[in-house]
C-alpha cells in the first residue's frame, strides 16, 4: 500500500459510451477542472479531477474516448502522447461488458504500449440482462493485468477498484503473438534502432506502406488482434440468449434501411412535435391564465397605490409582459427535452448518423458529421464545440458553419407562440415539423455550397460505434429534461429579464413620450431598420427590435414583443392574431429559424475556427441565407395566393 499523502496519477482511458466520463464524475464529485490539451491547434477539453482515499490523492487525468491507439485522428494522437510522455501510476481502461469484442482491441494496444494497466469492467448489469456471463478471472488471466467489475454510475466494484489502483499494477508481460511474418518485421524494426520499444516498431509498421498479400499491414495487424480477442472472449465469456446486440441488429435492419430509415426519421420527429403539443397546450394555459392573474392583481394593487406611471409600467409591462411571455412555453420545452432525451438514451439518434450518412457524403462529410446538427436542436453552443470530434479541418469548419441553421430550443418559444396564435390545432404540429425539417434541409445546401467552394475535398472514413438498443433510464431521462428546463428558467432571469427591462426602458425614453410609440428611442431604431424586413411580411418595427435583440438569445424575441406590446393587458397570441396572418406568420418563423444565431454561439464559431473573419462571413450569411429563403416564403406564397 501508499504512503500518507502520496499521490498517484491514474489516466482514464476507453471507447466513446464506455462510461468513461461516468466513473470520472463518480469518482471526483464533478469537482473537477476543465482545460484544454496543450500544444493542439484544434482544441479538446482537458478534464482533470482528484480524489482523496486514506491520505492518498489520487489524480485523475480523463483522456478523450477513442477506439484504438492507431494515431489517426486527435483523440489517438493526444492519448498516445499523454501515455508515453507523461507515464502515468495507473491506466485505469474502461470497458463495456456487454460489448467486450469491440472495447478490447484498444485493451490490447495499451497492453503493447507498456503501461501499467487495469481493467474495469463497466455495464455488466446490461451484460448480465442479455444472459451474457464474464469471468474476471479467466479474462484476467489471459490479458496479464487485473480485471475488476463495477458499475460507473453507483458504487459497484469501487472498493475493489481503488485497492487495485493503491497496488500500483504491473505492465503486463503478456503480449499477444502475431504470424511469424508480422514478427520478423517486428524485429527488424528494433534491430535497425535498438532505442525503439516494440509498440513504436508496430506503429511504424502500421503507417507505412508495406502489405502482405496486397493487405496493408495495417489491417493485417487489425485482423491477427481481433482474432486473438475471438480466443479471449470464447475462454471467458458464455451466452445463454439472444443479446442486446442481436436483437438491435435485428431492429436496425428496419430503422437504418436504405429506403425505410429516412421515413421512419420524418415519423419520429413529426410524432415528436405533435406530442409536444397535445401534451403541453393544457399546462401552459395554466402558466397563461397565472400571468394574467398576476396582471389583474397588479393593476388593481396599483390601482389603490400611489405609485408613479413609470413604476406600474416597469411592473405590468417589463416584469410581467416581457418575462411571463417566455416562462409559458416551459411545459413545452420540458416535453420536448425529454423526448429526445428517451430517443437519445435509447440508442435512436445514434441510428439517424447512419441513415444520414448516404446524403452527408453528398457534401463531402459523413454521417458523424450529423451529430453535431442533432444536438443543435438542443443549443447550438455544445453542438459547434461537438465539431471538435471530426477527423479533418474541413470536415470541422464545414460542419460548424452548418450547425447553427439547425433549430435550437431557444428558438421554439417563438414557434409555439406564433403556431399557436395564427394556425388551426390540426396544423401546430406539422408547422413545427416543417420548420425543423427545413433547418435540415437549408443546413445541407449551405453544406453542399460551401463544399463546392470554399471547403473542397472528400469525407474521411466512417467509424462509429452504435450502442445497442435498450429502455432509456428513467432517472437519466428526467435529469436530462430538468437539466434543459432549469436552464431556460436561468437563462429567463440571468439574460431575458435585463434584456426585456432595457427593452422597456428604451421604450420609456425619452420620458414623456407614449410608450413604444414612434417617438421613443426603440421606435426610432425599430422605423430605421424595418423596411429591410417589409418584403417579408413583418415591416412593423417592433418585430425589426425584436429580431435585434433576439441576437442576444432567441428567446428575447418573445420577450421584447412581449414587453412592447403590453402582453399583461391580455394574450399576445391574441394581440399578434391581429398583426400577422399564417403565411407572414410562417415567413418570420423562417427567419428566426436561419437568420444569426445568438452571441454565445457566434463567440463560439470564433472559438472554434480561431476566425473572426470567418465568423463575420458566417454571420453575414447566415442573415443573408435567412432573409432570401423568408422572401421567397411570404413572396411565393402571395402569388400562389396564400394569405
Amino acid at each position: 500500500m501508499t504512503s500518507s499523502n502520496e499521490c498517484i496519477t491514474v489516466a482514464l482511458t476507453g471507447n466513446p459510451n464506455c462510461g468513461k466520463t461516468t466513473l470520472f464524475n463518480n469518482f471526483t464529485g464533478l469537482h473537477h477542472h476543465v482545460g484544454n490539451w496543450p500544444g493542439k491547434t484544434v482544441t479538446i477539453e482537458r478534464k482533470e479531477g482528484k480524489r482523496v482515499y486514506e491520505g492518498t490523492v489520487f489524480d485523475i487525468i480523463d483522456l478523450p474516448g477513442t477506439y484504438s491507439l492507431s494515431g489517426r485522428s486527435l483523440e489517438e494522437d493526444i492519448s498516445i502522447e499523454f501515455l508515453t510522455t507523461q507515464r502515468p501510476d495507473v491506466v485505469l481502461n474502461i470497458v463495456d461488458a456487454s460489448r467486450l469484442e469491440r472495447h478490447l482491441y484498444l485493451t490490447l494496444q495499451l497492453i503493447e504500449l507498456g503501461v501499467p494497466l487495469i481493467v474495469a469492467l463497466n455495464m455488466n448489469r446490461f451484460a448480465t440482462e442479455d444472459g451474457i456471463h464474464i469471468n474476471a478471472d479467466a479474462l484476467s488471466k489471459d490479458l496479464g493485468v487485473p480485471v475488476i467489475p463495477i458499475e460507473a454510475i453507483d458504487n459497484t466494484g469501487k472498493k475493489d477498484l481503488i485497492h487495485a489502483i493503491l497496488s500500483r499494477p504491473k505492465p503486463s508481460e503478456q503480449h499477444m503473438q502475431y504470424s511469424s511474418d508480422l514478427e520478423d518485421r517486428i524485429t527488424e524494426v528494433l534491430s535497425r534502432d535498438h532505442r525503439k520499444t516494440r509498440w513504436n516498431a508496430i506503429l511504424e509498421l502500421i503507417h507505412g506502406e508495406s502489405t502482405i498479400d496486397g493487405i496493408p499491414l495495417k489491417e493485417v495487424f487489425a485482423n491477427q488482434r481481433y482474432a486473438h480477442i475471438d480466443s479471449i472472449v470464447q475462454a471467458s465469456v458464455t451466452k445463454q440468449r439472444m443479446s442486446s446486440i442481436e436483437r438491435s441488429r435485428r431492429i436496425d435492419d428496419i430503422v437504418t434501411h436504405k429506403w425505410l430509415g429516412f421515413p421512419i426519421f420524418l415519423a419520429v420527429m413529426y410524432l415528436l412535435f405533435q406530442i409536444v403539443f397535445t401534451l403541453g397546450a393544457p399546462f401552459m394555459a395554466l402558466i397563461e391564465k397565472a400571468f394574467s392573474l398576476l396582471a389583474k392583481f397588479s393593476a388593481a394593487f396599483f390601482s389603490v397605490t400611489p405609485a408613479p406611471k413609470w413604476v406600474v409600467s416597469f411592473v405590468s409591462d417589463g416584469v410581467i409582459g416581457g418575462v411571463g411571455s417566455v416562462i409559458i412555453f416551459l411545459p413545452n420545452i420540458l416535453l420536448l427535452f425529454l423526448l429526445l432525451a428517451i430517443l437519445e438514451d435509447s440508442g435512436y439518434l445514434t441510428r439517424v448518423a447512419v441513415i444520414m450518412d448516404a446524403i452527408m457524403k453528398k457534401i463531402g462529410l459523413h454521417g458523424k458529421s450529423f451529430i453535431p446538427m442533432i444536438l443543435g436542436f438542443g443549443c447550438s453552443v455544445p453542438a459547434i464545440m461537438a465539431a471538435r470530434t471530426l477527423e479533418s479541418e474541413r470536415e470541422k469548419f464545414l460542419t460548424i458553419l452548418m450547425v447553427p441553421f439547425m433549430s435550437c430550443g431557444a428558438r421554439l418559444p417563438v414557434y409555439l407562440l406564433f403556431t399557436s396564435a395564427l394556425f388551426a390545432p390540426s396544423l401546430h404540429g406539422v408547422v413545427m415539423f416543417s420548420l425543423y425539417l427545413l433547418g435540415i434541409f437549408i443546413a445541407l445546401l449551405v453544406g453542399f455550397a460551401l463544399q463546392k467552394t470554399l471547403f473542397t475535398g472528400e469525407s474521411s472514413p466512417f467509424l462509429l460505434e452504435m450502442p445497442p438498443f435498450r429502455a432509456p433510464r428513467v432517472k437519466a431521462v428526467l435529469f436530462h429534461a430538468y437539466e434543459n428546463g432549469w436552464q431556460f428558467l436561468r437563462r429567463a432571469g440571468v439574460i431575458i429579464f435585463p434584456a426585456v427591462l432595457f427593452m422597456w426602458l428604451l421604450a420609456s425614453l425619452p420620458f414623456g413620450v407614449p410608450y413604444a410609440s414612434s417617438e421613443s428611442v426603440i421606435g426610432v431604431v425599430g422605423t430605421a431598420i424595418s423596411p429591410i424586413f417589409a418584403p417579408l411580411g413583418f415591416g412593423e418595427p417592433e418585430f425589426s427590435v425584436a429580431l435585434l435583440m433576439g441576437l442576444i438569445a432567441k428567446e428575447v424575441v418573445i420577450g421584447t414583443l412581449g414587453s412592447l406590446y403590453g402582453a399583461s393587458e391580455g394574450s399576445l397570441g391574441d394581440v399578434l392574431h391581429g398583426i400577422f396572418t399564417p403565411l407572414s406568420a410562417y415567413s418570420f418563423m423562417v427567419f428566426v429559424l436561419l437568420y444569426i444565431p445568438c452571441f454565445a454561439a457566434m463567440l463560439t464559431v470564433k472559438q472554434e475556427t480561431g476566425s473572426w473573419k470567418l465568423t463575420g462571413v458566417a454571420a453575414v450569411g447566415m442573415f443573408v441565407v435567412a432573409w432570401i429563403a423568408s422572401f421567397l416564403v411570404y413572396q411565393g406564397g402571395t402569388l400562389l395566393g396564400f394569405s
